[in-house]
């Protein structure tokens, strides 16, 4: 497992964890990642990401990004 921040672009990856306190949590379940779920890093600007999870385009920061644990889909 590597946080999302180290995935690299255009590669799915499957959410396995997502750590931090709960209201962070929940925020990030409420965006759409949630533990199971794919998510697909499109481009990294400034330290910030835009994934692409369950169909939408979202941007993250780097410390969100940080509290989201992946593994490849293979």
């Amino acid at each position: 497992m590597i946080p999302l921040i180290l995935a690299s672009a255009n590669e799915e990856m499957m959410i396995r964890k997502i750590s931090g306190k709960a209201e962070v949590r929940t925020h990030l379940e409420n965006l759409g990642f949630v533990a199971g779920g794919g998510v697909t890093v499109i481009n990294t600007i400034g330290g910030n990401l835009i994934v692409n999870v369950k169909g939408a385009r979202i941007a993250i920061s780097r410390e969100m990004a940080g509290k989201i644990m992946v593994d490849s889909c293979v």
